[in-house]
């Protein structure tokens, strides 16, 4: 049915929101500021300028927003003290990842952070080599929702988007890869994608580890390609 997957980073493959969001509150406390779990979700999924303007009048301005930022950037290494990952991969991302790359899948990210910032965590998680290419949010003009991301990462993996299925737990990434002309499977994370998205997904799980189960009908495997390794 499908002939390449391609899934967004943040909450999906990767378990940063909670960090993020951990370290933001911690930030707003330095300001003597109470920021709560529902106000600081009001950002996920957004654009890094949408995010900045609504953290910004959370904060109290530009000024304390810079505060809160670079204690954000110090708090938010790849490595912990004890030197593992920050960001652990999400339950299941490593099983699904290992079975469509044993199966011969082509797969992508198409990911609001920076092209650095994937290969970084990514890289740090030991999964770059289940992926054959890397749309970052620093390489198109306009971020999700619009669909930029999704057909830059489709084109660097050579297909059509209708020969792509999409991975994503936010509504931002759904409506840009649904709005790119794929199909999209929504894992949710932190916050939970209204019934207007998961609605029009093609299925909706708890995690990834969930989709390992339809792998065959998702992705039938041509004659003699089981098991060839994706270039």
């Amino acid at each position: 049915m499908f002939a390449a997957a391609i899934f967004d980073m943040d909450g999906l493959l990767i378990d940063s929101e909670r960090p993020i969001m951990a370290a933001w509150i911690e930030a707003a406390r330095t300001l003597d500021i109470e920021l709560s779990h529902s106000q600081y979700l009001q950002v996920v999924g957004l654009s890094t300028v949408e995010s900045e303007h609504i953290l910004a009048s959370l904060l109290g301005g530009s000024e304390a927003y810079r505060h809160a930022i670079e204690h954000v950037r110090r708090y938010l290494q790849l490595e912990r003290a004890d030197g593992a990952p920050l960001f652990p991969i999400k339950p299941g991302a490593a099983e699904f990842l290992g079975a469509l790359r044993e199966r011969g899948i082509r797969c992508a990210v198409a990911s609001s952070s920076t092209r650095r910032q994937i290969e970084a965590c990514l890289g740090s998680l030991g999964l770059l080599h289940h992926f054959s290419a890397f749309a970052g949010g620093d390489e198109v003009t306009r971020a999700k929702p619009d669909p930029a991301l999704y057909l830059l990462a489709a084109e660097r993996l050579g297909g059509a988007p209708a020969d792509c299925i999409a991975f994503e737990d936010s509504e931002n990434g759904a409506k840009s890869a649904l709005a790119a002309g794929l199909r999209v499977v929504v894992v949710p994370d932190l916050k939970h994608p209204p019934e207007a998205i998961t609605g029009r997904a093609f299925h909706v799980l708890e995690s990834l580890h969930d989709a390992v189960p339809h792998l065959p009908r998702w992705f039938p495997s041509p004659a003699g390609t089981r098991g060839k390794q994706p270039a």
